[in-house]
This record gives structure tokens, C-alpha cells and sequence, in this order.
């Protein structure tokens, strides 16, 4: 199991190893489980309601397929944990959390203090996604 560095939730952390999308369908005791970029987040749609924790995994910064297959688990009802591992860079955690991550194990530790700026570095959004803040607009016009 990764170890995770940022999480932003008050139930307990899952104990579980994340078993991989091909071996999520034959475990059916399996409760976490782990994207990689070729995965696609909807084949875990129909079993959201078993699984407490989904691992997605960042092999390298310049992949953003993770970003939508948390945004897919959210928008479909998700309420588990969705954990962003490996290269997480701390100019990408405030965007990973508003579209649904909410814990965060990076390969190599960010610095706590970087970590915390990033995280609440934008007052104002732009754009909706899942973290249900209201974008600028929204708040000028109404």
C-alpha cells in the first residue's frame, strides 16, 4: 500500500491493497482498487457500491486521464475515497481535488507547506466540477 501524505476525509483509511481493474472483477471480497491511464473508470460504475477506495495512478505528470476518471466516479455518485498516487506534483493537487481526489500519495513527499499554499492558493474558480464550489460567475450573476 502507498503511503499517503494528504487526505481530506474523516472516516477511516482503507486498510486494503488496491487489486488491479482485471483482478477487481474475479475478488469479490475486493473493497479498493487501482486505475492505471489505460483503464477505463466506467467499467467500475456498476460496483461503486462496494469499493471504499480507488487508487489512480499518475506514472508520469503529463498524463491527465486520472483527472476525468475521478470526475466520472463523482459525477456517477461515488462517495468513496479516490486516492491520486504516484507523480503528484503540488501544482497539480488543487485541480486533482476539485475534481474529486481526496487523498494523495505521491511518489516522492511534497513539501506540507508548498502543499498547503496550493491547496488554497485559488479563491475563485472558473469552471463547476464536483467539489461543488459555485464558479465567479455564477457568484456575480447569479
Amino acid at each position: 500500500m502507498v503511503e499517503v501524505q494528504f487526505r481530506f476525509r474523516s472516516d477511516e483509511p482503507v486498510a486494503d491493497p488496491a487489486v488491479t481493474v482485471d483482478a477487481f472483477g474475479d475478488q469479490t471480497n475486493a473493497a479498493a482498487v487501482r486505475l492505471e491511464p489505460g483503464d477505463d473508470a466506467r467499467d467500475l460504475l456498476p460496483h461503486l457500491a462496494r469499493l471504499q477506495l480507488i487508487e489512480v495512478n499518475f506514472p508520469v505528470f503529463g498524463d491527465g486521464r486520472g483527472y476525468s476518471a475521478a470526475r466520472i466516479l463523482r459525477e456517477a455518485g461515488y462517495q468513496g475515497e479516490i486516492r491520486a498516487v504516484g507523480e503528484v506534483l503540488v501544482d497539480q493537487i488543487a485541480f486533482m481535488r476539485r475534481c474529486g481526489f481526496d487523498s494523495f500519495a505521491p511518489d516522492v513527499p511534497l513539501d506540507p507547506a508548498d502543499a498547503d499554499n496550493a491547496f488554497k492558493r485559488y479563491e475563485q474558480v472558473y469552471q463547476p466540477t464536483t467539489d461543488q464550489r459555485a464558479p465567479i460567475w455564477k457568484l456575480r450573476h447569479g
